[in-house]
Order: structure tokens, then C-alpha cells, then sequence
């Protein structure tokens, strides 16, 4: 059975960021307009004025102070607030399509290949721009490459998945080089006039390149095994779908964007990471002092702070769990591939560590690597 090696990343980062400062400007300023609507109504009793944000509530409560997206001006504009992001031909690459291009770039590059050497791409993420043609088939086809290619969604959990039924086919001899790509752009599907979440997310796309030892040799991180959980939950619920265009009711209905009961969340996922890590580590006869990084799933900067102290059994230093979520919020499955791709340069060889992902489902999935 062929072992696996990821041989090379990829990130692609929008052009344009929005620091908290902005988005509370124009959160606020929507907010006045409301209120100022609906004075009547509040000074009656019969309505609740709507609260303000503030930039020092979203960093307390997530640790987010930025984050990268698509559009700027489509989500700052208070009569608006969502991005901009015009259809393009059926003859055009698709957005997503380009975004994961510009990662798989980077990816190939560092895994020192060309698209034309890969027999397989997955597309995992959040939320794909249309149920068909798959998006991986139409990447496959701008890279040049062959075999076989499909979409997954597991939500926030998608990427390692990806990485983990990417592994599983080299493994079997389904495939020899599989890129999983990671295209999200968490801001078109969020609810900006939501105080308790219009911070969460940003847009981001990851790459990541797969090979079977037998072509990689003893380049890049060992794959040392993948675990997956599933339970369901409605806590994170996002409804948009096909479907819509069949029921008249609830059109427009909040609901068919990101929803989060974030307090149950918080609650009940946390313990159960690092319950998945650990046991995942115990499965693979690894102590977990043999870890020397945990590249955690980047929403929220006290999630993360709780896993790695129930699985380290102790405070973590900032390098054993790094944080990009500050710079690029919460970029859904591609966090803890962006946390990967960003820090493992120049670690030496031996080092250990997990790749989690964890979020609507439940789900939660963990990849042990090493570097060679």
C-alpha cells in the first residue's frame, strides 16, 4: 500500500482587507439608520433599538481585528452590506476556479510539478458557486490535468476531509498525485447585520498537494495518518440551496446564511476536539508530547486557546498553536491549512503536528503529519 506525502501548499489571499474599525463603521451606521426608522416603534416598547458593535467586542469575543475578502466595497456600503460579485459567462474561469488556480500555483510550484502530473482534484469547501459541472472538474481541466476529479462539502471541516479521502485514494492505488484545493469566500454567505456574528468570517482559497512516496521520495510531510467524526447538529446551519427557487415561504429568510447558536458551539465542540485529537494520537501509538504543532481550525482564538490546553494538558507556548485568524478571520475549512502553510517553513525535519478542522455537522477532522 503507498504511502502519502503532502509535497507542497498554496494561499491565495484577496486583494482587498477590511479591518474590524471599518466594519464597525458601517454596522453602526446601518444601526442608526434602523433605529431612526423604527423610533416610534422603540419609543413605544413594542421594538428593541438595535446595538452597536464595537472593534474592542469582536477582538474580546473572537480575536479577529481583520480580515481579507472579495469585494470591500459591496460589504462597507450600509445600504448594502454584502459583497459585490458579478456573475460571470458560462465561456469565463468561474471565481472560485481562479482563486484556486492562483493557490494550486504556489502548490505545484513547491511540490515541484506541473497540473499535467496530477491524475486527481478535489474541491472542498464550504460552499461551492454552483452544483454543476463540478468546480474540480473545471480546475482539472485549466490545470491540464487527467484522471479523476470531484466537489465535497463538510462545512468548516471540508479541507481535512479532503486531505483525508485524498490520502485514502493514493493509498489504494486509485490516484498518485491529488490536489485538494480549498476555494471559500465565507463573506457572500454572511449575515453582515447580525452584531453577533457580522465579524466571523473572510475569504481565502488553499492547495495542498498529495503524492504517493513512491514518486515523492522523502520530500515535504509524511502522512501519518487521518482521522474523520461526523454528529449532527443544527447549532451552525446555513440553508441557501437549490431548493429556494421551490418554496415562495421563508424567502429572504435569514437562515439561508450562516447561523450559529455560538455558545452551544463553544460548548460542545471544544471538549469533543480535543477528545478526537487525542484519541486520534493514542490510535497511532503517539504520545502527545511527540507533538510539536497543532494547526488548529482559525474561528475563533478561545476555541482554539481551550483545545490545545485539553490536549497538551498545559498553556501552549504561541508557536505550538499558531494563530492567523487576527489577519484573515474566520476562512471556514481553509484556517487551519492557512496556519499549516504559513508556519512550516524551515521546521526541521521530524517535526510533528495535527491539522483539525472542526464546525457545522458536528464535524471534526484530523491529520497527523511529519516532516522528512
Amino acid at each position: 500500500m503507498a504511502e502519502v506525502v503532502i509535497t507542497g501548499t498554496g494561499l491565495y489571499t484577496p486583494p482587498y482587507s477590511i479591518t474590524n474599525d471599518e466594519l464597525v463603521d458601517s454596522f453602526n451606521q446601518w444601526v442608526t439608520a434602523e433605529n431612526h426608522h423604527n423610533q416610534n416603534a422603540i419609543d413605544n416598547g413594542t421594538v428593541e433599538p438595535l446595538q452597536e458593535s464595537s472593534s474592542a467586542f469582536i477582538e474580546k469575543a473572537s480575536g479577529i481585528r481583520s480580515r481579507y475578502v472579495m469585494d470591500r466595497e459591496g460589504i462597507l456600503d450600509p445600504e448594502r452590506m454584502k459583497p459585490r460579485i458579478p456573475e460571470r459567462s458560462n465561456d469565463e474561469p468561474s471565481i472560485q476556479c481562479d482563486m484556486a488556480l492562483a493557490a494550486a500555483d504556489q502548490a505545484l510550484k513547491e511540490a515541484g510539478i506541473a497540473g499535467s502530473d496530477l491524475d486527481g482534484v478535489i474541491v472542498a469547501c464550504s460552499n461551492l458557486q454552483r452544483p454543476y459541472p463540478a468546480m474540480a472538474v473545471e480546475i482539472q481541466h485549466y490545470l491540464g490535468a487527467s484522471g479523476l476529479a470531484f466537489d465535497m462539502n463538510v462545512a468548516c471541516s471540508s479541507a481535512t476531509f479532503g486531505l483525508k479521502i485524498a490520502s485514502d485514494l493514493i493509498r489504494a492505488g486509485g490516484a498518485r498525485r491529488i490536489l485538494t484545493v480549498n476555494p471559500e469566500i465565507c463573506t457572500a454567505h454572511l449575515n453582515f447585520r447580525d452584531r453577533d456574528s457580522h465579524f466571523i468570517f473572510g475569504d481565502a482559497c488553499t492547495a495542498s498537494v498529495l503524492e504517493s512516496t513512491e514518486l515523492a521520495g522523502k520530500e515535504g510531510w509524511a502522512v501519518l495518518g487521518t482521522h474523520l467524526w461526523t454528529q449532527y447538529s443544527n447549532n451552525i446551519r446555513n440553508n441557501f440551496g437549490f431548493l429556494n427557487n421551490a418554496a415562495e415561504e421563508g424567502i429572504g429568510a435569514v437562515d439561508k446564511l450562516f447561523i450559529q447558536n455560538g455558545r452551544k458551539v463553544f460548548k460542545e465542540v471544544c471538549p469533543q476536539v480535543a477528545k478526537h485529537i487525542t484519541g486520534h494520537l493514542q490510535a497511532l501509538s503517539m504520545e502527545v508530547a511527540e507533538i510539536d504543532r497543532l494547526w488548529l481550525h482559525q474561528a475563533n482564538l478561545s476555541m482554539n486557546q481551550l483545545v490545545a490546553r485539553r490536549v497538551l494538558g498545559r498553556e501552549p507556548c504561541p508557536e505550538e498553536a499558531p494563530v492567523i485568524l487576527d489577519e484573515y478571520a474566520n476562512t471556514s475549512s481553509a484556517g487551519s491549512v492557512i496556519a499549516f502553510h504559513k508556519t512550516k517553513p524551515n521546521l526541521p525535519t521530524g517535526t510533528k503536528g495535527v491539522l483539525c478542522s472542526f464546525g457545522a455537522g458536528y464535524s471534526i477532522g484530523s491529520v497527523v503529519v511529519e516532516r522528512l
